[in-house]
């Protein structure tokens, strides 16, 4: 059964907004670039195996795609 809580719900603890803030700027950050390395790395599969580029061809595309990532992203 649900008894009463053990804290103080009248008065919480204070919270640290700018260590939230931080941390959801990481998050964000963390996000971003790895949805711009699956899609980079994605692309030089298609190219690579798919595409006939070979090994170099995947290579060049995978970082062809990040640059292009990271001025899209700026």
């Amino acid at each position: 059964m649900a008894g009463n809580p053990n804290y103080d719900t009248q008065a919480p603890a204070d919270m640290d907004y700018p260590e939230h803030e931080r941390t959801y700027n990481l998050f964000l950050s963390m996000f971003k670039w790895g949805t711009i390395g699956v899609i980079a790395l994605l692309l030089g599969m298609m190219v690579g195996l798919l595409g006939g580029g070979g090994f170099l061809g995947g290579i060049g595309t995978f970082i062809l795609a990040l640059v292009i990532g990271y001025f899209a992203a700026r």
